[in-house]
């Protein structure tokens, strides 16, 4: 469960902080339905931009922005589809697109899912404590964002090894940037860092997007929701909702794939890895390149007993659709490729590790025999344009040259010759295998309780489903909150 116990005397002073800074909090309603938001905040939203740092932006954490950099109020979801000239299969691909949210990624609302609940229960006091982000990526990102526009200090703590785009943005952003040493793969040493702070300074609380509830519940909500939308507008008479696909990165996403699955009983939950570090595949260990996973543990948030499938992505497939859906070549020869010109113009929305849920979704639709029926849901966690830098050193490495033969090979190679290896369907013990991996890292390591792990297996409804009835609870205490900053009367 979220702990709500309120402590009043330091949620006076957080009140009193969102008065002066004109701080109003959205619901988690309002995210789900923005057409909710009152029209005085939809008409300060018309001269804000999608990134500046301005608290009515609460307001765009949300997968239902306009598609524009400045002044965009709301439309419908933001997603593509997928056709099969691009795909190989005949299954509906489908992907929300999170580059519309505030900072380019839905992560935004993840760490909203995570620090709200804090301020409006008085437990975070931002006169006084600072807000840790340890992450991989995108998470220290939005957790620095969200911590902004909320009038809240923030230190963000990521492996050295992440791409400069994200340390040149967080500088200006965040009160304090931490390098751990690493890449994506090296979590272990975040966590180090995290402890570190804990036991040095009494002004911090750590928001560790790999335990901390808010993450899951956000997605379950929201993004759930969103994909229903998504699915009520797609589907026709004779078509079926097949399943969710999405790399673990926090496994935070994951959630939506559990409100899904309530709706569709048969549907599947997928989770994917990078091949070079096949933790939950087959325990195993290494390094990769699929940006903003991170691995070599299972996130206490992730549900494992509702997954049903494991898919591992080679990281030189992801990084081979990088090239041919930005390289001037690759774009030319999928023209040759029919493949329209209009999503050849939307292919940059996919960052790196979106790449890595295309080929998921594709072996997915491979290994089910998905017909023309079937759809699979997928998310564009972030896009091109938080690894341009990357882009830049593939083309040093190679010389500057990529030519048609390179994106003949990249497209025939890492898209349409994806097949159903390193994949695997799982059993009750085959849960239960990953779900015992728990143990090492949070009971052992992070001082987490036995009787809770075992409750996330052995009362699995009951836990998490007692999780996803606080999202009114937590809409009560935000509105209640904003009463009594008086701000939506002024």
């Amino acid at each position: 469960m979220i702990d709500l116990t309120i402590n009043e005397e330091q949620l006076e002073r957080t009140i009193k902080r969102a008065k002066e800074k004109n701080i109003i909090i959205p619901t988690f309603e309002e995210m789900e339905n923005p057409e909710l938001v009152p029209d005085r905040i939809k008409n300060k939203l018309k001269n804000i931009g999608l990134w500046d740092i301005n608290s009515y932006n609460l307001f765009r954490v949300t997968w239902k922005n306009e598609p524009v950099k400045n002044g965009g109020l709301y439309s419908g979801v933001n997603y593509i589809e997928l056709p099969k000239e691009l795909t190989g299969v005949d299954a509906k691909i489908i992907a929300l697109v999170g580059k519309w949210f505030p900072t380019g990624s839905h992560k935004v609302g993840a760490t909203f899912g995570c620090l709200v609940p804090r301020l409006i229960t008085g437990q975070f006091d931002p006169t006084f404590h600072k807000a840790v982000w340890p992450s991989t990526g995108n998470y220290c990102r939005g957790g620095a964002y969200d911590a902004d526009l909320l009038s809240c200090e923030s230190i963000a703590i990521l492996p050295e090894g992440m791409s400069q785009e994200r340390f040149d943005w967080l500088t200006k952003v965040a009160g304090e940037v931490i390098a751990t040493p690493g890449s994506e793969s090296n979590v272990k040493e975040i966590f180090d860092k995290s402890w570190e702070l804990k036991k040095t300074r009494d002004n911090v609380v750590v928001f560790n997007q790999f335990d901390e509830f808010g993450n899951h519940l956000w997605h379950y909500e929201v993004t759930g929701h969103a994909m229903e939308e998504v699915l009520k507008e797609v589907m026709g008479p004779d078509d079926k909702y097949a399943g969710v696909v999405l790399t673990s990165g926090s496994s935070g996403t994951l959630g939506c794939g559990d409100y899904l699955k309530e709706l569709y009983p048969t549907s599947k939950i997928v989770v994917g890895e990078a091949l070079q570090c096949p933790t939950l595949l087959s325990n195993g260990y290494g390094a990769h390149r699929i940006e903003g996973i991170g691995d070599k543990h299972v996130p206490w948030i992730h549900n494992v007993k509702n997954t049903d499938m494991i898919i591992d992505v080679d990281d030189n497939d992801s990084m081979g659709l990088v090239r041919v859906f930005n390289e001037p070549a690759g774009k030319d020869y999928l023209k040759e490729m029919n493949v329209s010109k209009r999503l050849i113009e939307q292919l940059p929305l996919l960052g790196i590790s979106s790449a890595a849920n295309v080929i998921m979704a594709i072996k997915f639709a491979k290994y089910y025999e998905l017909t023309k029926n079937d759809i699979v849901m997928t998310v564009f966690t972030d896009s091109m344009e938080l690894y341009k830098s990357r882009l830049k050193e593939m083309e040093e490495e190679y010389n500057n040259s990529y030519g048609k033969i390179d994106a003949a090979v990249d497209y025939h190679q890492h898209l349409l010759g994806l097949s159903t290896d390193y994949m695997e369907e799982l059993t009750y013990y085959d849960k239960k295998r990953i779900h015992n991996l728990k143990y090492y890292t949070w009971i052992e390591q992070q001082g987490k309780e036995l009787d809770e792990l075992n409750a996330q297996w052995y009362d699995c409804e009951d836990y998490w489903g007692n999780i996803h009835k606080q999202v009114g609870k937590i809409d009560k205490l935000i509105k209640e909150f904003n009463k009594r900053t008086g701000l939506l009367k002024t």
